[in-house]
């Protein structure tokens, strides 16, 4: 895509915008094709199924064992592995009920991963892990936090590194694989190192969830396989890098975009940077897209975030002939309006894959890169967003803004030892983590502070007035509680399914085939069993950390009806009143997300998993948020693959969830 289309394509969502809502989703159109992630696999050999089966139930009994006799022991520290020996199970055990199997010779992948399996078991029932101390292609796992999920990283670890020393961190990220179950990912990291290996650099591959671009919980799966590599290796911080290709590439310049003050640089081979003229998801015939959609792509786009590399090295390579060049073509042009010049690499005659001179041109660059390291505590920092579930990961960071989904920007310059400029821009509350600053000059106003604490200093607006301290209202959208729906599922989340009789049978049938289809995609693309309880069974402990996905209407979902009248609508057997409106409750519903009444520092949701559908399964680019913080649906229409129904009021709730 040439830079002319880019420079247009502010032009080509400004229009998109004045698509009204009747207007977008009144079009017809029809569906796409039927897709299943991962494919359908073939049918192996009973014999072999039944040995596998065996084995795998042989395994998950040993693991069981083990958990009790480590439990008894109060063992901890070897509790802490048993994921290691975990993901050889579910890699085994989901191949087998999902019909995962793609080639013959997978059958003895398994018998392979399964060997390894009780050789851990056996290994940590000695009290021992020699794995932690080996050298070379090592696979490992981690629960997540999200859903209680196992899931599986790779390492390529140099010989010569230990565990105590400073060492520094390649996180490399794959591409697209629509076959990569647990069971492909552990025999390609148990194959061979990933397509770039700088000097001295412990190399960690995430699973990423599988094929979402490090999307949603495929993101929190990264940070958490880092978390899991810390707990093991002493990581330098300041030499972390951050690399990719292809879809890899797409998740390298989604992360070094939005977390750019983690890394000490970045490599994005290839990939896509945003969803509009990538996907050209607003050429003429194609499928109208709604203003939220369209204002949801900010949460994702790297070229809105182009200016949160002033402090980051970002080197691109793209082959010379390949198409997805066109990233890096968007990314320059985006970087050039913030004043930044991006450093590219490109293959010379090359499609789809790395030139073997550049990409040891490149190797270079990272590795000397790696060498000078990241500055902590830069002397400016500028920082860029759309929504406060993005920051900043510097010393300067953003705690709220005037409005969501619009530009915000913050740029902060340490003026002495004790002392802080800052500008601001849609902007209502900063947090600053420099220690020893006494004066902040933001905005033209100085602010004086007794000193940063170990939580750093806060500065909000009040009235026109900056002022030290955080914000005085309590409940109001910050990092960690920015909606929209989906951002329930970056974090620890139950699905609280209804047990009692529900209002209408239509309201009751759809609750039924929207709970079943989002726990099927949750399985489908983030590759985890989607938590559930009934409504009666919520524990406290799950109201404290977790964000709680409430299924059904107030008389069939018992914790909905003890938090109705602290959310911000009336619902009853006859109709649903929402923001001064009415809706016949016989064949309407409210798909929403709300601070919990009960914990304002996690979200209730009414009525929605992940809202992307089947239509995004086929492309990456399109699993992007669809729905914004609310959304009433009539239910007359059904469920298909874009939408869970005809969508009659949608929008978002303001800066205090008004």
């Amino acid at each position: 895509m040439n830079i002319r289309v880019a420079l247009l394509r502010p032009c080509l969502v400004a229009a998109g915008f004045l698509i009204g809502l009747d207007a977008a989703l009144a079009a017809p159109t029809p569906p796409p094709p039927a897709k299943r992630l991962p494919p359908a696999g073939i049918a192996i050999p009973a014999a072999d199924r039944a040995e596998l089966t065996s084995g795998a139930a042989a395994l998950r009994a040993d693991i069981d064992a083990l958990t009790r006799e480590l439990t008894i022991a109060k063992n901890d520290r070897l509790l802490a592995l048993l994921p290691d020996v975990e993901v050889f199970h579910k890699a085994v055990d989901w191949a087998l009920r999902y019909d995962e199997f793609f080639a013959a010779k997978e059958v003895a992948t398994a018998r392979k991963a399964l060997a390894s399996g009780r050789e851990r078991v056996a290994q940590l029932r000695n009290g021992k892990a020699p794995w932690l101390d080996a050298t070379g292609l090592i696979v490992r796992g981690h629960r997540s936090a999200v859903d209680g999920s196992f899931q599986p990283y790779g390492l390529v670890v140099p010989s010569g590194v230990t565990r105590e020393r400073a060492n520094r961190l390649m996180v490399w990220l794959l591409g697209r694989g629509e076959k990569r179950t647990e069971l492909a990912f552990i025999a390609e990291r148990e194959g061979g190192p990933p397509q770039l290996t700088p000097r001295d650099t412990i190399l960690l591959v995430p699973y990423g969830r599988f094929c979402n671009a490090t999307k949603f919980a495929g993101e929190t799966d990264v940070f958490e396989a880092m978390a899991s590599v810390r707990g093991t290796y002493h990581i330098d911080d300041n030499r972390i890098t951050v690399a990719g290709f292809s879809m890899g590439g797409a998740s390298t310049w989604h992360l070094a975009a939005h977390h750019a003050g983690l890394w000490c640089a970045a490599s994005p081979g290839a990939g896509f940077a945003e969803t509009a003229i990538y996907n050209r998801a607003l050429d003429p015939g194609k499928p109208p897209r709604t203003p939220w959609e369209q204002t949801l792509w900010r949460w994702y786009n790297a070229t809105d975030y182009a200016g949160n590399f002033f402090n980051l090295p970002v080197i691109a390579y793209s082959g010379e002939d390949d198409p997805q060049k066109q990233s890096a073509d968007l990314m320059e042009a985006a970087m050039a309006k913030e004043g930044l010049k991006l450093e590219r690499l490109i293959g010379p005659k090359t499609a789809h894959k790395y030139h073997p001179d550049t990409k040891n041109e490149l190797t270079a660059r990272l590795e000397a890169l790696a060498d000078r390291g990241r500055d902590a505590t830069p002397k400016e920092v500028r920082v860029t967003t759309y929504t406060t579930r993005y920051p900043g990961e510097s010393w300067a960071r953003f705690e709220a803004l005037e409005k969501q989904w619009e530009r915000a920007d913050l740029v902060a310059r340490r003026d002495g030892t004790d002392s802080v400029v800052v500008t601001t821009k849609n902007t209502t509350a900063i947090k600053l983590t420099l220690p020893g600053i006494r004066s902040v000059k933001i905005d033209g106003q100085t602010v004086g502070l007794s000193g940063t604490t170990a939580s750093g200093a806060f500065l909000h607006r009040e009235n026109g007035t900056w002022r030290a301290g955080a914000p005085a209202t309590a409940v109001r959208k910050r990092p960690g509680l920015s909606g929209p729906i989906d951002d329930a599922f970056t974090q620890a989340f139950l699905f609280v399914r209804p047990s009692g009789k529900p209002l209408n049978d239509t309201l009751a049938v759809w609750t039924r085939g929207e709970l079943a289809h989002a726990t099927k995609m949750w399985r489908d693309i983030f590759r985890g069993d989607a938590p559930v309880k009934d409504d009666v069974a919520v524990s406290d402990e799950d109201i404290r950390t977790k964000n709680l996905i409430l299924w059904g209407d107030p008389s069939s979902n018992k914790l909905l009806a003890r938090l109705l009248a602290q959310l911000p609508l009336t619902w009853d057997s006859r109709k649903i009143t929402f923001r001064g409106h009415d809706y016949d409750a016989a064949y309407h519903a409210p798909v929403l997300i709300f601070p919990n009444p009960l914990n304002p520092s996690r979200y209730v949701v009414l009525n929605s998993g992940v809202d992307f559908r089947e239509e995004a399964y086929g492309t990456n680019s399109l699993q992007t948020p669809k729905l914004p913080d609310y959304t009433i649906l009539d239910l007359r229409e059904k469920p298909g693959p874009r939408w869970p129904g005809k969508m009659v009021d949608a929008g978002f709730f303001d800066e205090t969830w008004k």
